[in-house]
């Protein structure tokens, strides 16, 4: 515990470096429409080249989330709109059959792989697979061992979208005691360690900020296995153990929206706030438009992601090559006070 902690408060410096990566696409007044829509919209790419004909393969890990769904939707409809054929691959949520969903859609002669992998290291090698049949690879959402053989990898700015959720709850708590129950996602995925690492970083430095020392006080972690299912399952344990427990912060909206039947059927509505690192799903958004217990999550657009990734490889077909390591979308919180601007019954998402 002492290592992470020292790791997660590390200087401003470093998170200001993180938020100086650039997008792929550097238009600002776009991205923020982009986020403040929780919908499909398709966008149609300038091109030097004639797009027909082109190929763009997607592989999800698994399609058993309303997020994952969105993002692939948001993939096909931006690849359409710009007239090339959508290859889409399902992982179903076992990593085997995300590595033979690859080498298939590499053997289908895709002109560029758009990959959201399920585990960081298990698909480095159908990378270089892809690279040696002159297919670019793009990570989408999560995260891949620097081994592998990718252009640029697309997601939220997961680090500064937790110190926000952070230093939020810090400052709603002030001097009062927090004792924090932790829902992750599973156990080492490089994507919720990012989160967790800025929802403690953003809770630190707020309190030295504010209060001159810190006061962290997590008293459990539990994993969910980024399911509703498992949210409950999490939290009914956790209340078991740590009755007492006054924050509940989160990997995602998806790691609590089940734990909040589990706290509602203890109780426990009044007692307990939750703050999410990610994601700005609907049913989130609503909780925090309605109640008081769900305090804040912070963005992770998949339309955006989706939209994102289909221009990177828009531009790598059109000779474009000085990509970053790293592309992510505006960091944004969403609570109470700006809520009803982001909330789309419709969405899928």
């Amino acid at each position: 515990m002492k290592t992470f902690f020292k790791k997660a408060v590390k200087p401003l410096l470093m998170l200001t470096v993180a938020l100086s990566l650039v997008s792929c696409l550097d238009k600002s007044d776009r991205i923020k429409s982009d986020v403040q829509s929780s919908g499909s919209k398709a966008t149609k790419i300038e091109s030097a080249k004639d797009l027909k004909g082109m190929k763009i393969g997607y592989c999800t890990p698994s399609l058993d989330a309303p997020y994952y769904q969105a993002l692939l939707m948001s993939i096909k409809e931006n690849t359409e709109i710009n007239g090339m054929e959508f290859l889409s691959a399902d992982g179903q949520g076992d990593i085997n059959k995300q590595i033979a969903a690859v080498e298939d859609l590499i053997t289908k002669g895709v002109d560029a792989l758009l990959l959201n992998p399920k585990d960081p290291m298990a698909l480095v090698a159908v990378t270089k697979v892809a690279k040696a049949a002159g297919i670019p690879v793009f990570i989408i959402d999560s995260s891949i061992d620097p081994s592998a053989e990718v252009v640029t990898t697309i997601q939220s700015n997961n680090l500064a979208n937790g110190e926000l959720a952070g230093a939020w709850v810090a400052k709603k708590f002030g001097t009062k005691k927090m004792k924090i129950a932790l829902l992750s996602g599973n156990a080492g995925n490089p994507v919720g360690l990012t989160r967790k690492q800025g929802l403690l970083q953003g809770i630190t430095e707020e309190q030295l900020r504010t209060l001159g020392y810190i006061n962290l006080n997590v008293a459990t972690q539990m994993y969910t296995e980024w399911t509703y299912a498992g949210g409950l399952k999490a939290m009914e344990d956790v209340l078991v153990a740590h009755p007492d427990i006054n924050v509940v912060i989160t990997e995602s909206d998806v790691c609590v929206l089940g734990a909040i039947k589990a706290i509602a059927q203890a109780g426990k509505t009044d007692d307990i706030l939750i703050v999410a690192g990610a994601d700005g799903q609907k049913e989130a958004i609503k909780y925090i438009m309605d109640t008081d217990f769900y305090g804040c999550t912070a963005m992770n657009s998949p339309v955006q992601i989706g939209r994102n990734s289909v221009e990177c490889a828009i531009q790598y077909i059109n000779g474009k090559r000085d990509f970053p390591l790293k592309s992510y979308t505006a960091p944004l919180l969403i609570t109470k006070e700006n809520a009803a601007q982001y909330y789309n019954p419709k969405a899928l998402f």
